[in-house]
């Protein structure tokens, strides 16, 4: 089970409009992937489709009720079948807990799990019967407590609990399930979260995590984490108890006061 060529699969790719889903789509393209493209935008997703050999655009907004199932009927009323799902689509926003509006944590976990829960569940018996899988986009953020990104790290660490387990669960099956775990990647991401929520570490281009994840995918793997320093420090994280790492990463994230204006002279 450790060869699968993506040339002629059909690969539904959500948060398609930019950052590591386009990467994603660009790269799936190159492979000769056929590809079903995801996301808010309909002007994006267009303008990105029509410079791929193979793609077809379902503008919706996943966050929203019933999101999945109207993507299984779009999907369905196509005639497609699908042989990978990417579950890519998601957000964080940085910042104290109380600082941030409640409609924007709830929106993390509408997002980053109920859509990613919602979706894996409406298309695995068709994702089964073409012996395909599921790659789901973390963060290394779910692999410790996340101060100041408390319910993005937490919506993290639920994807790769929950993808390590439907790993188990179907690789017997024929499905494939990896969960990959990128640290900061240089996407409109940011744009977003607040550039205080890379903590300082410099953001790395997302091609590089696109072609990790679909090599772990054609590799059986449960989960794999994105770039050297980062799978020492995931690594390392078990080995403190955890009232000490969350201390540690909140000084890490904890958000850094405005500069002062420079002295009149």
């Amino acid at each position: 089970m450790n060869d699968f060529d993506f040339a002629g699969k059909t690969v539904l790719v959500t948060g398609s409009s930019m950052g590591i889903g386009e990467a994603f789509a660009r790269e799936l393209d190159a492979r000769g992937a056929k590809l079903v493209l995801v996301a808010r935008s309909k002007d994006k997703l267009e303008a990105l489709a029509s410079g791929l050999q193979s793609a077809q655009v379902i503008a919706e907004d996943l966050a929203k009720p019933d999101a999945a199932r109207r993507v299984l009927d779009e999907v369905t009323r196509r005639g497609l079948e699908l042989d990978v799902l990417i579950n890519n689509a998601g957000f964080g926003v940085h910042g104290p807990f109380m600082d941030v509006p409640l409609e924007s944590q709830r929106g993390q976990i509408e997002l980053n799990i109920g859509a990613l829960v919602e979706l894996t569940h409406a298309f695995l018996p068709m994702l089964e019967r073409r012996r395909g899988g599921i790659i789901h986009v973390a963060s290394v953020a779910g692999y410790q407590p996340t101060p100041y990104f408390a319910v993005y790290g937490a919506t993290k660490a639920f994807v790769l609990s929950f993808s390590e387990a439907l790993w188990a669960e179907y690789k017997d099956r024929g499905v494939r399930v990896v969960c990959v775990s990128p640290g900061a990647t240089d996407t409109q991401f940011f744009a977003r979260a607040g550039d205080a929520a890379s903590a300082g570490v410099r953001r790395v281009p997302p091609e590089g995590v696109v072609r990790l994840g679909l090599e772990a995918f054609q590799k059986n793997r449960s989960s794999v984490v994105h770039g050297f320093a980062n799978r020492v420090g995931t690594s390392l994280v078990p080995l403190f108890p955890r009232a000490f790492v969350a201390k540690m990463f909140a000084r890490l994230t904890a958000p850094k006061p405005p500069a002062l204006p420079a002295p009149a002279r």
